[in-house]
């Protein structure tokens, strides 16, 4: 009965988990409370009762914190979509990023993004390398469906960037319908050359 197993398996999600949820409620907490720029590392230690030196190791700054928060509500709210076809998936995808990113949180995604990709040499952060997991599951379900279908880089460069441009620029967003058309242009073509 005291095997360090059978303790494990009475740990759904375990310690990490406990911790990135106390963490994600104090900053939560803490948005509703203060002023985004006076959130700090020692504030959401005090209010999450996680030790200061696990938030640096674990996320490495604020905006290492705030991209793992946001990068979960958004996922929670907009989960990667599997009607059965890979049309209406990328369609639902590309809604949902759109929407996602003219609400609210999406200035708040990009800045604390680019931070984090600034201080950390560029690698992806696990909370968006999790996003693009899920998107390439979405794209490998329609392949084994025996649909054409580009790669995760293509949706990403014709769908989201687009979207991402045009909040940072103040842009209207590309409508989704024109965003979907070229990915399935460049899927097409693939599909051509592919059979050539």
């Amino acid at each position: 009965m005291n095997d360090p197993a059978s303790r494990k398996a009475q740990r759904p999600g375990g310690r990490s988990a406990r911790v990135r949820s106390d963490v994600h409620a104090a900053v939560t907490a803490l948005q509703s409370e203060q002023p985004l720029a006076e959130i700090t590392m020692a504030r959401i230690a005090e209010r999450s009762g996680v030790h200061l030196g696990t938030l640096y190791r674990r996320w490495g700054s604020v905006d290492g914190v705030l991209l793992d928060v946001v990068s979960e509500r958004l996922s929670a709210r907009s989960p990667v979509p599997d009607t059965g076809d890979y049309a209406n998936d990328l369609r639902e995808y590309a809604r949902q990023a759109a929407e996602d990113l003219a609400g609210s949180e999406g200035v708040l995604l990009l800045r604390t993004l680019v931070s984090v990709r600034l201080g950390d040499g560029g690698s992806l952060p696990p909370a968006l390398s999790r996003r693009f997991d899920e998107l390439q599951l979405m794209l490998d379900r329609a392949a084994a469906r025996g649909e054409t279908v580009p790669t995760s880089e293509d949706v990403f460069e014709l769908v989201i960037a687009p979207l991402c441009a045009s909040l940072l620029f103040g842009t209207d967003p590309p409508p989704v319908e024109r965003l979907v058309e070229r990915v399935d242009l460049l899927a097409a073509h693939a599909a051509d050359t592919e059979g050539k």
